[in-house]
């Protein structure tokens, strides 16, 4: 193989939607002026499973939106996109060896770490990161198998579908969640669990929640939990009432939460779920280090959706304090990284040099690129954009070094790297199906780095 004639190398690190999507986009693309004949696309990834978020992001309940991996799955299993995982970028590769290999490199990484809230009290020892407790109880590799669950009436900060899943995991009844994939270590946690009332806290009105109307009418079926929202936090200005009438989405939860605060009775349920509007959380109360409760302050809408202080403060006894206010991105080495954004430095996903010029042959999409916001749509216009950039500079990129697809292979091993394929990955899914069958359930998940390659490798 000539290099005049060679397909044109990339690597995509970062084996999430994103990345999947980004891969399938490329190997479809029109390379024809190029000077390229194709296109070879290795997919890496740092754990040994990929899919990403969509494994480790998604509440084990919800099995409608873990079937995107049906989709992504179909990308992988073409045989046209090589997926390497249980590869680290930063240790077990970096940008230079990457450059060396590829002509180009596209960084798909995401977000997963948690949004920084700056209030008092926000160290505590039992004031959580929701990004960590997602990650706890979907089985992430990189995170403790147990998870403290003492407190008895706990707050979750945020009105997004995050502040959703963690009031509904922390409040559901642990067998409730037997049928789903969650390992035995997580069952046990939440069986142990003390909780008796989740307190939802939203800075702005019921209008201006990012719950989606899904998410929310499911809240009001899990069995024996309650729903209550209070009738005062009910407020709408002229930015909600617009909002209600220009947006199908809003409107739908306006109107599930109104109902919910319609109903009459006392609650019947062990366990309740409190949501509140127009409180902005202004400091984590702690007694001797430990979290004892929670301060607000007591918000008003102005006129255009946004809100302002009261100075109304309202303290809540809570044992522990669970922060649902974004995702936020995190730096990789040698990438040029925007610190207040939380994504790489770019413009429409060519990576961009301190100085602001395009750092050639680099790439970046999804998350990593524009922040923790958009759906699976946004996801694949966003791949295409970042595509067509990199096909439209692919001409006049700077050619690799060792192109050869086995030269990457040969360089990881020889520095000690397990790297996992496809086929690796097969045989950890048919082993957590095997695992799930004999209870009905579709698979249990594999906790551990060590005993995901164990059973890629038919050794579990």
């Amino acid at each position: 193989m000539t290099d005049s004639n060679r397909p044109l190398r990339v690597a995509v690190v970062g084996a999430g939607p994103a990345g999947i999507y980004a891969s399938d986009i490329l190997s479809k693309a029109d390379l024809s002026a190029t000077g390229f004949d194709g296109v070879g696309i290795d997919l890496f990834e740092r754990l040994p499973a990929p899919f990403g978020l969509v494994r480790y992001g998604v509440a084990p309940d919800h099995p409608r939106i873990k079937q995107i991996v049906v989709a992504l799955q179909k990308v992988l299993s073409r045989g046209d996109v090589r997926l390497l995982t249980n590869v680290d970028f930063g240790t077990d590769v970096t940008l230079e060896d990457l450059q060396r290999h590829y002509d180009a490199v596209v960084f798909s990484t995401g977000s997963i770490r948690d949004a920084a809230l700056a209030i008092p009290g926000v160290d505590a020892p039992e004031s959580y990161g929701a990004a960590d407790f997602v990650s706890w109880y979907d089985a992430h590799p990189d995170y403790p198998r147990e998870w403290p669950l003492e407190a008895e009436t706990v707050a979750v900060l945020g009105a997004g579908n995050v502040a959703l899943d963690v009031a509904r995991i922390l409040a559901k009844h642990a067998d409730d969640l037997l049928p789903t994939d969650i390992p035995a270590n997580v069952y046990e946690g939440l069986k142990a669990s003390k909780v008796k009332d989740v307190h939802v806290f939203a800075r702005r009105g019921p209008a201006q929640a990012k719950f989606s109307p899904l998410e929310l009418r499911e809240l009001g079926h899990v069995p024996d939990v309650d729903v209550l929202v209070d009738p005062e936090d009910f407020e709408f200005d002229e930015g909600s009432e617009r909002a209600i009438a220009t947006s199908n989405q809003t409107k739908q939860v306006v109107k599930t939460l109104t109902d919910w605060t319609l109903k009459e009775g006392e609650s019947t349920a062990s366990r309740r779920i409190h949501l509140h509007f127009l409180h902005a959380p202004v400091e984590i109360v702690t007694t001797d280090g430990h979290v004892s409760g929670l301060r607000t302050e007591r918000t008003r809408l102005v006129g255009d959706g946004t809100v302002e202080g009261t100075g109304d403060v309202h303290d809540w006894d809570v044992q522990a304090v669970y922060r649902a206010v974004g995702y936020f991105g995190s730096p990789l080495p040698g990438i040029p990284f925007d610190e207040l954004a939380g994504v790489i430095s770019n413009h429409e996903g060519r990576v961009l040099a301190p100085e602001g010029e395009h750092l050639p042959g680099v790439y970046c999409t999804g998350w990593i690129k524009r922040g923790p916001v958009g759906l699976i749509g946004h996801t694949k216009s966003d791949a295409s954009e970042t595509v067509k950039h990199l096909v439209s500079d692919a001409a006049g990129l700077a050619r690799a070094e060792q192109p050869d697809p086995q030269a990457i292979l040969d360089f990881l091993r020889d520095k000690g790297v397990d790297v996992l394929t496809w086929t690796d990955w097969e045989a950890i899914d048919a082993f957590e199906r095997s695992l799930g069958e004999p209870h009905g359930r579709e698979r249990v998940k594999v906790v551990s780095r060590e005993d995901m390659i164990k059973a890629a490798r038919g050794l579990a």
